[in-house]
């Protein structure tokens, strides 16, 4: 295990002479807003300190005084994240993006936005559509910073049609732990110049650099969207019409599916009135087109292929303010199990040919255990979001010792349907014991051998993702 140096009050002044004093938090009471991020078992681990550059050279200064005297980073966004990467698990210096939250260039000619990592995806989209250009990923919460979402390389409702983040990041500005900054990529959509160091550092969760600038890739805004709800008498129909709208040469923004009990939990704690209640699943099939007649085509098109695979009906919102508040109601599904009591979560994945066999299995694991577990997710890219939880369970170390035997079961399972164990949030601490579910063991040793690369002394973000020795 690496031997890391404390901060001192030696260091901090060194600190305070590369950002300011003022932009240096070293106070105890002040450090624990930095201690933990939105993982639902939140575990506190204090920083030593602090700092929040506000450009490149800061960056640059921070990490080279850091390799000098061995003090692990974590660099952290808006602190969204679900599985503990912006967690300082080992103290040191936690470097916070917030103050590096400039949008630098909007290019329409070439259809890109240049910013640095700690705009926010709101920041940022409201800034596009203002120009008629669109940034289309929405992992789901967007007070997320562009860098965090960049280092989780996320995902979210849209990926059906456009991919996840690293489909639409040509090029970025990094500071590797020497200090020394790097540029990959560009205002080009194809590059065979070298290694791409871009994608290599995409999804890295902070462990190989410091992302101060990306250059992000751009579209056309559209101007319509539909919203379909289609219940169904099983889960396997619904997921099966999946493949049958696609080979229609449909490519809806987002496919959804659910099943009653999730829709009967958020209509009853939230008190939204879902449509069409008591069917066992559901798909939430979400469309984008240039022309209000180009998407109600669509909609017919995909409803008929709907009813040809077993849909019992088809509910298509009447007006904007009716498609809002469906897309809301989705959006509800985790703070309404969060409120429920102790919970986790996992996002595995699977091909999405193999999601209802998925589902089958998490019940079969749930009358196991005896643990209620609530499945819903991404039924266009198979990112299944499971829920165990518990609103009767008082002694945490029996919810903990049952939790731990569900979640090696829940990803057993998805890597017997070729799954892997995290398709958006990725992996931090919070998942890096079950990482070996689905990652055989030479594919892990030669992350690893880029991680020594890219971090000889391994001082970024330590703990994360897998243990350096």
């Amino acid at each position: 295990m690496t031997k890391y140096t404390r901060i001192t009050n030696r260091i901090i002044r060194d600190l305070k002479t590369i950002v300011g004093p003022a932009n240096i938090v070293s106070e105890p009471s002040a450090l624990e807003k930095y201690a933990s991020d939105e993982m639902p078992r939140r575990e506190s681990h204090l920083p030593g300190v602090v700092v929040k550059p506000g450009d490149t050279p800061e960056v640059s200064d921070i990490l080279r005084l850091a390799s000098e005297r061995r003090i692990p980073v974590t660099p952290r966004g808006a602190g969204t994240g679900l599985s503990g990467g912006a967690v300082p698990i080992f103290g040191g210096i936690l470097l916070s993006t917030e103050r590096m939250n400039r949008i630098l260039e909007i290019d329409g000619a070439n259809f890109t936005a240049e910013v640095e990592p700690g705009v926010t995806l709101d920041q940022l989209q409201q800034a596009v559509e203002a120009q008629g250009l669109y940034y289309p990923l929405y992992p789901g919460e967007k007070t997320a910073t562009i860098g965090g979402n960049i280092a989780a390389n996320a995902g979210g409702m849209r990926a059906v049609k456009y991919g996840v983040t690293r489909h639409f990041v040509l090029g970025i500005e990094a500071v590797l732990p020497s200090g020394k900054v790097i540029h990959s990529g560009g205002k080009f959509v194809k590059c065979s110049t070298g290694y791409d160091l871009t994608q290599i550092i995409i999804g890295s969760e902070g462990t190989l650099a410091i992302i101060t600038r990306a250059i992000l890739k751009l579209i056309a805004l559209p101007h319509k969207r539909e919203v379909l709800f289609i219940p169904y008498n099983n889960l396997a129909d619904a997921i099966g019409t999946v493949p049958a709208i696609l080979r229609e040469g449909i490519l809806p923004i987002g496919i959804e599916f659910m099943e009653d009990d999730i829709v009967r939990m958020v209509r009853e704690s939230a008190n939204i009135d879902i449509p069409l209640p008591g069917h066992p699943a559901y798909l939430l099939i979400i469309l984008e087109g240039q022309t209000e007649e180009e998407v109600l085509d669509t909609a017919r098109r995909v409803g008929a292929v709907c009813q040809r695979h077993g849909a019992v009906d088809i509910y298509i919102p009447a007006g904007e303010r009716a498609r809002k508040h469906l897309l809301e109601a989705r959006e509800k599904f985790y703070p309404t199990i969060r409120s429920a009591g102790l919970m986790e979560l996992a996002d595995i994945v699977v091909p999405r040919s193999r999601i209802a066999d998925f589902i089958a299995r998490v019940r079969e694991i749930s009358q196991e255990h005896g643990l209620p577990i609530i499945a819903y997710g991404h039924a266009g890219d198979g990112n299944i979001h499971i829920h165990p939880f518990a609103s009767d369970i008082i002694d945490r170390a029996d919810w903990n010792a049952r939790l731990k035997r569900v979640l090696c079961d829940l990803y057993a399972a998805g890597a017997s349907l070729g799954g892997a164990v995290s398709g958006e949030h990725g992996i931090g601490y919070d998942k890096k014991a079950y990482l070996s579910a689905t990652v055989d063991e030479a594919t892990i040793e030669a992350m690893k051998a880029i991680k020594r690369a890219f971090d000889p002394d391994n001082i970024m973000n330590p703990g994360k993702i897998f243990d350096i020795e």
